[in-house]
């Protein structure tokens, strides 16, 4: 009972918080779920952005929890210089992982393209005209005329200039 009566604002607001952390979850995936409706988005990709926006969320949560419950804002900013620093020695490492991610959210949202379409892109070393056969959070996976197998950074496939090209891929006869 006393940690009640002494922790009573404290619950309070944590509940406050818990509530809206539900109600934006809830309306943020309805809010994508449209979007992707309506531009013709496959499943999976909706699925990888609303679990990064739910990431967002819950880390804007628990910043918000920390400041209800009365941590230190020495401690936190102790805490948050020793993440980043671990965090940027990785990511400097990783930088490219990052830009991939980063590339897939854009690609989903933009959505210049779409499985199925013939793509043509534009690079004076390695040009490549290739139908997209699945956009993932990293690659785009691409099949060329001759059948080969192109896995494309999503980062490089922002830098680079793209056609989308009639589908003049030869239908193959389906022979039984």
């Amino acid at each position: 009972m006393i940690f009640l009566n002494d922790f009573t604002r404290e619950l309070i607001g944590t509940g406050i918080v818990l509530v809206f952390l539900i109600s934006l979850r809830i309306i943020s995936t309805k809010l994508v779920r449209r979007y992707a409706k309506s531009s013709h988005t496959i499943e999976h990709r909706t699925n990888l952005v609303i679990k990064y926006i739910h990431l967002l969320i819950n880390i804007l949560t628990v910043s918000a929890l920390i400041i209800i419950w009365g941590v230190q804002t020495k401690d936190i900013f102790i805490a948050l210089s020793s993440v980043t620093t671990i965090v940027g020695v990785a990511m400097v490492a990783q930088w490219s992982i990052l830009s991939n991610i980063t590339s897939g959210i854009i690609l989903f949202f933009s959505f210049p393209f779409k499985i199925g379409d013939v793509i043509k892109i534009h690079d004076k070393d390695f040009p490549i005209e290739a139908e997209i056969q699945d956009i993932g959070a990293f690659h785009v996976y691409l099949r060329t005329h001759d059948g080969e197998m192109v896995i494309f950074p999503n980062n490089l496939l922002l830098q680079k200039g793209i056609s989308i090209m009639k589908n003049h891929f030869d239908d193959k006869e389906f022979i039984d």
